[in-house]
């Protein structure tokens, strides 16, 4: 699966999550004990934010503070809609996956940028169905293509933070069960 569209299959898997978040949800904890349901749509659309301005070869310092605070608003659904069209216009404009984009660790060549924001997308996709106590199983060509990109980029974020640290599952066959333990996750 091309990153294109292992994105564009991220965002749905994301939003479709985020449509059926109910008002009595919103403080629901997550698997990541540090967010509920509130702090993880804010992390997500915090993160779509930023990608525009990166694709318009922005830099982390010329972005600054812009996004910091709360981007949810009185209506989070709207503004994580709202916040995924742009991230999505931004990947997709001609000539965005030829850029180098500048990122706080680095410049890196856009798809590798892309791929991290899709195995995000994808393991809180999960993380947002289990806090919602909605179906949690995704297609398994997404699935697949996100571990295969994540085995690669696990060990860039080993001691990082962004996920914990991997979960062992030997002898694992379920594409998703093992993504989620690389990632920290037990399903």
């Amino acid at each position: 699966m091309d990153v294109l569209t292992a994105h564009r299959s991220g965002l749905r898997q994301f939003s479709n999550r985020v449509e059926a978040i109910r008002e009595d949800q919103w403080q629901n904890p997550t698997p990541d004990t540090e967010w509920d349901v509130s702090d993880l749509v804010q992390h997500l659309v915090y993160e779509q934010l930023w990608v525009p301005r990166l694709f318009d070869g922005e830099t982390i310092a010329q972005i600054g503070d812009s996004f910091e605070g709360d981007v949810l608003g009185d209506d989070p659904k709207a503004a994580w809609g709202a916040a995924a069209i742009a991230a999505r216009a931004a990947v997709e404009a001609p000539g965005a996956m030829d850029q180098i984009v500048h990122l706080s660790f680095g410049d890196v060549p856009a798809e590798v940028y892309v791929w991290q924001m899709t195995v995000d997308l994808v393991v809180h996709s999960w993380d947002l169905a289990k806090a919602i106590r909605a179906d949690d199983q995704m297609p398994n060509d997404i699935v697949s293509a996100v571990l295969e990109q994540a085995k690669v980029l696990a060990t860039d974020w080993q001691g990082t933070g962004l996920f914990a640290a991997p979960i062992p599952v030997p002898g694992c066959t379920d594409d998703l069960t093992e993504l989620l333990a690389l990632l920290g996750r037990a399903r």
